[in-house]
């Protein structure tokens, strides 16, 4: 049975190993003003190294340049000197400092100059290794074995668990790609409630619950074939069965990662956040919820200053174990840059 612990202890002995996961880069005295620097880091911090190096490629500062180069290197090193894979590579911290001020002087006619000062920087990024520290939810460990259930059910040696993991991460991008691609509907809105997956010797039993499973399986009956085939030709299947169900969800919008993607719908279409929140707020009450809790942190409505925003409706209590507390976290990508999104929903109290 997989917890979280066992991933917590896994994470300890990474760290007791001296395995590294972050890499640091250091550039310094970089002749650029610190505010360019800045206003092309705070469009690239707590991205991906893919997505990272499209963004500076397409921006059309001159400060993109030298921080391309910079992230480039501190990915080579990851790569080659630590082992890390680039796919999951993070920016976790991207600062710049203020330098000294370079003095020159410019001649000019009759003995006489005039002074020209160039600023310089340094800039500093950090890069994660978050294959094993992604998707740890906190709120719902400590549930557990009371009114939460896993979602990944098996067992393996302590030297292979860190392959399970990523073996159970690449089966659910995978799916959850192939969803986006093949769902005909135009609010982005993919449905996936959760994932779980149950391996066996000679068997992996994946169960998808979903809330609107007509929007894919509707029009093309072989799809749950089509998408068996995309999952074993990714992950290489040869000796092991694959079997994928889908189970509907009566109450789609009773459940947060549901709710949450329909939140980040509307923050892309550049709606309000209060108006989104309400409205979502409004679709959790007609599943019969007995309160809900949303909270939204970054660069609201394309403000400068990134401040949290929740509103809570009904009741929520967080500190008591026995209470069904359903909980999500998402991460929607604006043009204002990552906004993160919570979501608490009570259902029941045993």
């Amino acid at each position: 049975m997989v917890r979280n612990k066992n991933k917590d202890l896994e994470i300890r002995k990474r760290e007791k190993e001296d395995i590294k996961t972050e890499v640091y880069a250091l550039s310094q005295s970089i002749s650029m003003s610190a505010h360019k620097a800045r206003r092309v880091l705070d469009q690239i911090r707590g991205r991906s190294y893919q997505e990272t190096l499209m963004i500076l490629e397409l921006m059309p500062y001159r400060a993109c340049y030298p921080i391309f180069k910079l992230i480039y290197s501190a990915a080579a090193n990851a790569k080659h000197n630590m082992g890390l894979n680039e796919e999951y590579l993070v920016i976790i911290k991207a600062t710049v400092n203020e330098d000294t001020t370079v003095k020159k002087l410019k001649p000019r006619a009759r003995g006489r100059s005039y002074p020209i000062k160039r600023p310089t920087c340094h800039i500093t990024i950090v890069l994660k290794d978050i294959s094993l520290y992604e998707e740890s939810v906190v709120e719902n460990s400590i549930r557990l074995a009371t009114t939460q259930g896993h979602h990944s059910l098996w067992f393996a040696q302590p030297k292979n668990y860190s392959k399970g993991l990523q073996e159970d991460q690449k089966i659910r991008e995978c799916i959850k790609n192939y969803v986006q691609k093949n769902m005909r509907i135009s609010s982005g809105v993919e449905g996936i409630a959760r994932i779980e997956i149950q391996k066996r010797i000679d068997l992996i039993q994946i169960i998808i619950h979903m809330g609107f499973p007509k929007l894919l399986v509707e029009g093309k009956p072989r799809r749950i074939e089509e998408l068996q085939m995309n999952v074993q030709k990714e992950l290489n299947y040869v000796n092991r069965k694959l079997n994928i169900t889908i189970t509907r969800i009566t109450k789609p919008y009773g459940h947060p990662n549901i709710l949450a993607e329909f939140i980040a719908g509307q923050l892309r279409n550049r709606v309000s956040f209060r108006k989104a929140i309400k409205k979502a707020i409004e679709l959790t009450e007609q599943a019969d919820t007995k309160g809900i809790q949303v909270q939204i942190a970054g660069r609201i409505d394309g403000k400068e200053i990134a401040r949290v925003e929740w509103i809570r409706e009904g009741r929520v209590p967080l500190q008591t174990i026995r209470a069904k507390i359903d909980y999500c976290s998402y991460r929607v990508r604006t043009i204002y840059g990552v906004l993160g999104i919570k979501i608490w929903i009570f259902v029941d109290e045993e």
